[in-house]
């Protein structure tokens, strides 16, 4: 009885002794964010107080991000890339009024749960950590038009995306990415979509369906093969450089091209356009020889008359001349059936956006430029009835 006392008091006291150094641990932990708090690297403070709705704190070598930051309601832009951040405080989830935020090249494993909260977001950048998945709760950013995962750990394209109906911007090169989903043309918003650096072997089939792309990035990857991509109408880029092929596959004459073999691509279209063209204006030129009127796209231009005529297209004369003899002689009418898609024409035009690239290095930011596509004006005149008939009457 008295060595069982005697041992039952040692292990109370023990227990004792342990829970006082866990006390003292959790006190000296307290202790170590106060002082990281106060230990603010040199003008940040001034940040703080100086109200401006940018604020970049990238390359500081934060650990966790101050707390102060939470109470700035005012922030429109946070910068936070190049840290040792693992996660965000709950607090963020007050700033409201953010619409970037940028949280690439840190050491997180999981998207925080307060930027899930940021309903006002349009623009979310997470590349360079360590996720491996996006949370369900990523749906609630309705706002988001560009997203950057790119040089994470994705092995599977992330459905969760489905559910951001003006996602128009998707970079998730640098993954670990085999296939693609089937339905993945259910994202129609998506004008921008970069597969760089994945491991693709067959080009994906899906992205035919995506008729809305117009840039298409699937350069380094493993790829012998590529189909036939005109029937993608508003793509403007595709880049396949780094891929076991020896040139582009078809575009349209609209596309740039970037890759093996798409120099020697795109010298060889131009010359084809320089040849059509120079062959265009001697057909015009030997018309004026013989003083014939020049067609021009079909329409026939009679500047001789005397009084105002119609203009009349060569094709749909001879259309008409056809169809009288044909319907004369009682030959029914041939009709083709066109199953090509409609293509349509949007009137406000396109809208290209230029997206802001978070780049490694102290505290740099750069703009991207806006990708410009030269179109050769083809400038031909076309004279006005009215002006043909005025100068008519000023001869006589």
């Amino acid at each position: 009885m008295g060595n069982s006392s005697r041992k039952g008091e040692g292990e109370e006291e023990e227990e004792g002794a342990k829970d006082g150094e866990e006390a003292e641990i959790t006190e000296k932990m307290k202790e170590e964010e106060v002082e990281v708090e106060e230990e603010l690297p040199l003008g940040v403070e001034e940040l703080f107080e100086s109200g401006d709705p940018v604020l970049d704190l990238s390359y500081r070598k934060f650990k966790r991000l101050p707390s102060r930051v939470s109470g700035l309601l005012h922030l429109e832009k946070l910068y936070v890339c190049g840290n040792s951040l693992r996660t965000l405080p709950d607090a963020v989830s007050q700033l409201q009024g953010l619409r970037i935020l940028a949280l690439d090249f840190n050491k997180m494993e999981d998207v925080p749960p307060a930027v899930c909260q940021l309903t006002n977001l349009t623009r979310l950048y997470l590349g360079s950590n360590r996720l491996m998945s996006l949370p369900p709760e990523l749906r609630n950013l309705q706002s988001l038009r560009c997203l950057w995962v790119e040089s994470n750990y994705f092995q599977r394209f992330p459905r969760e995306l489905y559910d951001l109906p003006h996602l128009k911007s998707l970079q998730i090169g640098d993954n670990r990415l085999k296939t693609l989903p089937p339905d993945l043309w259910r994202m129609e918003a998506l004008r921008g979509l970069w597969l760089y650096g994945n491991r693709f072997e067959t080009f994906p089939r899906v992205l035919l369906r995506m008729e809305h792309l117009e840039i298409l990035d699937l350069d380094r990857n493993k790829i012998s093969e590529f189909p036939s991509l005109k029937r993608l109408h508003a793509l403007r880029l595709f880049s396949y450089d780094h891929n076991p092929v020896e040139g582009p596959p078809k575009v349209d004459d609209e596309v740039l091209v970037v890759g093996e073999g798409a120099a020697e691509f795109l010298e060889a279209r131009e010359a084809r356009k320089e040849r059509l063209r120079k062959a265009a204006e001697q057909e015009a030129e030997e018309l004026a020889l013989v003083g014939e009127e020049p067609v021009i796209h079909g329409i026939l231009k009679n500047s001789n008359s005397n009084s105002k005529q119609a203009v009349v297209t060569v094709e749909e004369a001879d259309i008409k001349e056809e169809a009288a003899k044909e319907e004369e002689e009682g030959v029914e009418q041939p009709f083709t059936e066109y199953e090509g898609a409609e293509l349509e024409y949007d009137e406000e035009g396109v809208e290209y956006e230029t997206e802001e690239l978070i780049c490694e290095g102290e505290g740099f930011e750069y703009e991207g430029d806006e990708l410009e596509y030269e179109r050769a004006q083809m400038d031909y005149e076309y004279e006005e009835l009215e002006d043909d008939t005025r100068r008519q009457d000023e001869r006589a």
